[in-house]
């Protein structure tokens, strides 16, 4: 099959059927964090209330429940300070939980973030304190698992780590269980620049690792989007027994996961196939009763995630935050949802060269589940822009 794309005529590859997940994997505790589905009729231009399309936000959530993978909602992700409004959140968060019952455990099968962003005008510690009780006991009461986001409020009005020490302190026996810690680099978040009381990365992870190691029994884990390998694996080496790293890492993930990290990432959000099937051969790996044989699984889980990295770097390239109109774009082809269309209007945030070449390399990994369809929703793309 082929299509004419602006940089020229495109052959694509052999389709991959992907093996079907029987059970999660066990070695590796894996979160897709997931986007929601904007109503195409709904009056999503920018500044607007988000409208959302619930059925299909929640039918792409059973889609990764399939696979096998934990979902983590109301993310980054999910447009959360970039769309997504606190209505639309809340209404999320609650659905998104009683989805997860019909699959098993909410509380192990979704992870929902709490933030300060319903109070963009906290301007005190405990104003910000306040805002994040109110968004944690949401979660909690929907029975979904915490993950305190980063929080643009705090960013803001912190004078050092003291500051982040005392309103997370406050918060841990707030959620009921331990929560998931994140850590959200300013690639993604420019306006989180100097998260945890300084520029500097390697003080703000004294500071962080300070928290850390102070209330490790309420600490389930920690998600970091840094985007820097070796940052992550000196981290890692430094929590505290029992607390999780959760790589965030959209460039490195391969690597990192193999190595012993967890994983909360965007990416998988449009590679779950993939990535569920790389997993279950990290599985048999480390079950492998010889070194040759784990070897050669490891060369194998290799090999089904190199093709989907070229795919996930494009996907996230700078401006990294605008990645998600990647993410929703590759559900428009693979037909999970309807319309190439987000909250906020962010489906224009890439242009189309970008857009073609995410097609490219969705194909080359195996990533387009119907290219029939896909073909033709390129080219409903193309046509709509003059081509």
């Amino acid at each position: 099959m082929r299509i004419d794309l602006p940089s020229g005529p495109y052959t694509l590859a052999e389709p991959v059927v992907w093996p079907v997940v029987e059970r999660p994997a066990t070695s590796r505790v894996v979160y897709a964090a997931a986007h929601v589905v904007a109503d195409p009729l709904g009056d999503n231009t920018p500044g607007s209330p988000a409208a959302v399309d619930w059925e299909a936000t929640l039918r792409f959530r059973r889609h990764l429940w399939s696979h096998g993978l934990r979902v983590a909602d109301a993310m980054d992700t999910a447009q959360r300070n970039m769309g997504l409004d606190w209505a639309a959140t809340r209404s999320l968060i609650r659905r998104s939980a009683e989805e997860a019952r019909s699959f098993g455990d909410a509380a192990e099968l979704v992870a929902c973030g709490a933030g300060t962003d319903h109070a963009p005008q906290a301007a005190t510690l405990d104003e910000i304190t306040a805002a994040y009780t109110e968004q944690i006991e949401t979660v909690r009461d929907a029975g979904a698992g915490v993950i305190v986001m980063a929080s643009r409020q705090l960013a803001r009005v912190a004078t050092g780590p003291a500051d982040y020490h005392q309103v997370y302190g406050k918060l841990f026996g707030v959620a009921g269980r331990p929560v998931i810690l994140h850590w959200l680099g300013e690639m993604f978040d420019p306006q989180l620049a100097g998260y945890w009381g300084s520029r500097d990365v390697s003080r703000a992870t004294e500071s962080f690792l300070e928290l850390i190691h102070a209330h490790a029994s309420s600490v389930e884990g920690v998600k970091v989007s840094l985007l820097d390998e070796e940052h992550e694996v000196a981290l890692r080496a430094a929590l505290p027994e029992g607390v999780k790293l959760y790589t965030g890492d959209d460039f490195n993930y391969p690597s990192l996961i193999r190595t012993g990290s967890h994983a909360l990432l965007g990416i998988f959000d449009a590679i779950a196939p993939a990535a569920a099937a790389a997993l279950q051969v990290l599985d048999a790996a480390e079950a492998a009763c010889t070194e040759e044989a784990r070897e050669r699984l490891l060369a194998h889980y290799d090999e089904i995630l190199a093709p989907t990295v070229p795919l996930s770097r494009k996907i996230f390239e700078t401006p990294t935050y605008n990645y998600k109109t990647g993410i929703v774009f590759l559900a428009w082809l693979n037909g999970h949802q309807d319309a190439f269309a987000m909250v906020n209007g962010a489906q224009a945030a890439r242009s189309l060269p970008h857009l073609c070449e995410v097609f490219t390399l969705a194909d080359r990994a195996g990533l387009l589940a119907d290219q029939e369809l896909a073909v033709h929703r390129m080219r409903s793309l193309l046509a709509v822009n003059g081509l």
